[in-house]
């Protein structure tokens, strides 16, 4: 131990430059996402949600599912839950949040790392610094949502398959079953690495036996150990769960596979007409800060660069190391959006979580490449960046006012909680883009948990009051076809408030 910090401090006093540039970029992604988080965070329905399973957890009901997908009756695996529960534990309702907000500076500084290694330390700190200063990522790693935490483990899974790849570190696979398997339960559509890890497992097989190299053997026990990893951590919970629940998930995956014509393609060559708009989709997201106009100009740029970029170093043997990078950083972006564009959904800005840090890698090493080519290349080099931080700038979420979602909740909730006045009572929300999750935590949390209507009881399940938050600018709560409202039967309003932000809190009394 003494050792390495003597080498550690060694390393940091002939490169105090790069350390310090280092520090500045993981600090600025830092404050960029910790600024204020609790004013600033996201607390919705699917944040209550999972506050909710926090809050049981911590009084020892423990889960063995994680968040429910937006669809049918499917669910992710539980191990966001069980990484952010810590964080709950110490720092309350915003812990996760802020947990989340470190995972994206580590990502930033996990690119540096990645991005040195296989390419240079001024393209590992350029990535890290665009990603630093995307708005769009600055956004989704200051809330506690399940996909906000999977870019980091899907760089982490790419950088385990350079491992075994290109070093014959073969423990990466074992790196890649832990990162693969958090992916995958932040969102369904990190099971699009699996094929990107696939694939360069196979090759490395192909040049293991070619060569008949005497590695074999271990290759494929830490194959089994990554496997392993990946089945403990992802597939068996599920198993577990569904064993007790009569197969609910399993039937759910059954169906979203076999209802293809909703859902998703199994013929690869659906995806060929998509690739084009979910690449300038992306490129427009998290490039150029959702600017429409900017995006349309970069995407094709950006594709022409690379490709350009990708044919001159890999016909340089003196590049070898650099073009196998590119190469993976290309499969891994190529075999996203082709999943993708199999998808039928409706595809969201979050969906790309998977790809976030190889987008911000091309870009970078693009940016360093046209520096090398000359006069021309070094203008449109400072051009594109500057057009991308000034966007970033504009588009910054910390110029625009905190939400205070969450405070804006728990003091509706503790209204309720004053007026209820310890009796037993039902709870509704009338609201286009939320549900009561959020509300039903902070009632649960002060020891007030709202009594949920069941039409087969309903003598014990209605109570004498309801009360029904409004987050619409007219309500009419007497006559609402919210399920908890209606069936609370034929009522009138009791009391009424109204809160500066201009949400309403309507108390109903049975109208007998």
């Amino acid at each position: 131990m003494a050792n390495k910090i003597r080498e550690l401090t060694s390393w940091l006093r002939k490169n105090w430059r790069l350390a310090g540039a280092i520090f500045f970029i993981v600090g600025l992604a830092l404050f960029l996402r910790l600024w204020r988080i609790g004013s600033y965070m996201t607390f919705l329905g699917d944040e209550g949600r999972d506050a909710l399973v926090w809050l049981r957890m911590s009084r020892g009901k423990f889960t063995l599912i994680g968040p429910q997908t937006s669809i049918g009756n499917m669910y992710l695996a539980p191990l966001f839950y069980y990484l952010m529960l810590p964080f709950y534990l110490l720092l309350g309702t915003a812990g996760p949040s802020i947990g989340t907000a470190l995972l994206g500076g580590a990502t930033a500084f996990l690119l540096w790392f990645v991005s040195k290694e296989w390419f240079s330390q001024k393209v590992g700190l350029l990535a890290a610094l665009l990603y630093a200063l995307s708005p769009v990522a600055i956004v989704l790693s200051r809330s506690a949502w399940n996909p906000n935490i999977m870019p980091f483990f899907a760089l982490l899974s790419i950088w385990g398959v350079w491992q075994f790849w290109q070093r014959n570190q073969f423990w990466g696979m074992v790196v890649v079953g832990l990162g693969c398997s958090v992916a995958i339960q932040s969102h369904y559509l990190g099971l699009l690495l699996l094929p990107v890890a696939g694939l360069f497992w196979l090759v490395k097989l192909r040049d293991l036996l070619r060569t008949k190299n005497r590695q074999t053997r271990s290759f494929l026990i830490w194959t089994g150990l990554g496997i392993m990893t990946f089945f403990v951590l992802s597939i068996l919970p599920l198993i577990w769960f569904d064993l007790r629940h009569n197969f609910i998930n399993y039937k759910a995956f059954y169906r979203f596979f076999t209802d293809r014509q909703a859902t998703v393609s199994l013929k690869p060559y659906k995806a060929i007409p998509q690739l084009w708009p979910l690449w300038q989709m992306m490129v427009t997201c998290l490039l150029t800060s959702r600017d429409a106009v900017f995006g349309s100009w970069l995407s094709p740029l950006l594709l022409i660069f690379s490709t350009i970029t990708f044919f001159l170093v890999v016909g340089d043997k003196r590049k070898r190391k650099e073009g196998r990078g590119l190469f993976l950083l290309l499969s891994w972006i190529l075999i996203g959006l082709w999943g993708m564009g199999l998808y039928k959904q409706h595809i969201y800005g979050h969906y790309f979580g998977f790809l976030f840090p190889a987008i911000f890698l091309l870009m970078a090493v693009s940016l360093g490449k046209a520096w090398e080519v000359g006069k021309a290349g070094k203008i449109l080099a400072v051009a594109g960046l500057a057009a991308i931080f000034y966007f970033a700038f504009e588009a910054c979420p910390l110029r625009g006012s905190p939400n205070f979602q969450m405070q804006h909740t728990a003091m509706v909730s503790q209204k309720i909680v004053e007026e209820a006045e310890g009796k037993p009572f039902n709870l509704g929300l009338i609201a286009k883009q939320n549900y009561d999750a959020g509300y039903r935590y902070f009632l649960e949390k002060a020891g007030y948990k709202p009594a949920m209507i069941d039409a087969q009881r309903s003598e014990e399940t209605i109570t004498n009051q309801l009360f029904v938050v409004c987050e619409e600018s007219v309500c009419e709560p007497t006559t609402h076809p919210q399920a908890e409202i209606a069936s609370f039967g034929w009522s009138k309003i009791e009391e009424e408030w109204t809160f500066p932000w201009g949400v309403k809190l309507f108390k109903l009394m049975h109208n007998k």
